[in-house]
């Protein structure tokens, strides 16, 4: 009999397994296809303070082994997610959820936390400060180690849920980031958030998406997660949450023995909509081929 829990800032999970910001909405939908509840937890649709309609179409380019998307924090902003989606969501999933959360300065990080913050059932808060795909905001707060550790600590000061901070690949350091995020108050880190990326129109000879660049995601990126992953994890001391190409069991465990303790499954949710379904259902036979009986034994067992 293996042991799939795992313990992320405190809070005790059947598995590591949590669908990525972006990737799942808001829940319902998945909750027609199978029962949620079997997920470790999921991270809802990155929320930002006022509404925002998301970049201008096209959006999305698929290319080899992965695609590229420009959707830009499309979301209905804190109020109606507090008021609408978060009701929803609680007919359909009982476990403690990730709250994504994205912003264009930092005080819209924490006043969107600060409103969120009453919603008990919201058990971590990923603040994302890497997202590629606005301006203005997101990754500009990512790519300095000065105003990581500054949004963290901001954050820090009207939440007492756990803070864990995504983290942008779109750096020549990320190790440096991982650590200021440490310093301001950071619970734990998530990595990587996609690389960025382009197509061109063969007719047209121009960019396929409006956005021009986009966020590269998929199998493809995998190396990059696991190299990024093994670097902070010999450099921070609080959790990791390793995400990037994930589309398997096995992909699981390469990531945790790097040295994440919980891993997010993004694009390929959008492949395959039953993909983390699957991949938990397959993990207990996974360990017993590698001679695996407790997940909690294999964080960072590659160092």
């Amino acid at each position: 009999m293996v042991n799939t829990k795992v313990t992320l800032c405190g809070i005790e999970m059947d598995n590591p397994i949590i669908p990525a910001s972006g990737t799942f909405g808001f829940g319902y939908e998945f909750a027609e296809l199978y029962d949620i509840n079997m997920l470790g937890s999921f991270s809802f649709k990155g929320t930002t303070l006022e509404p925002r309609f998301g970049n201008p179409t096209p959006r999305i380019a698929e290319c080899a082994s992965g695609m590229l998307n420009a959707v830009g924090l499309q979301n209905p902003g804190v109020e109606k997610v507090i008021s609408e989606e978060l009701p929803r969501l609680r007919r359909v999933f009982h476990k403690p959820v990730m709250a994504n959360v994205s912003g264009f300065s930092v005080d819209e990080y924490v006043e969107t936390v600060r409103r969120l913050d009453g919603e008990d059932d919201i058990g971590w808060f990923e603040v994302n400060i890497s997202c590629p795909n606005v301006h203005g905001g997101g990754m500009s707060f990512g790519t300095s180690p000065e105003m990581a550790e500054k949004v963290t600590r901001e954050v820090r000061r009207v939440t007492k849920k756990p803070i864990i901070i995504k983290l942008s690949p779109n750096v020549t350091d990320i190790v440096s980031i991982a650590r200021a995020c440490e310093a301001g108050g950071a619970d734990g880190v998530s990595l990587i958030n996609t690389l960025m990326g382009m197509r061109i129109d063969l007719k047209r000879r121009r960019p396929i998406i409006a956005n021009k660049t986009g966020g590269f995601s998929g199998p493809a990126i995998k190396p990059v997660a696991v190299r990024m992953i093994y670097q902070v994890y010999d450099a921070v001391r609080i959790p990791i949450v390793g995400m990037g190409g994930v589309s398997s069991a096995e992909d699981v465990i390469e990531l945790m023995l790097a040295g994440a303790t919980a891993v997010e499954v993004g694009a390929e949710n959008l492949v395959n909509p039953y993909a983390c379904r699957d991949i938990i259902n397959s993990l207990p036979s996974v360990m017993e081929k590698y001679g695996i009986r407790d997940l909690t034994d294999i964080i960072g067992a590659a160092h």
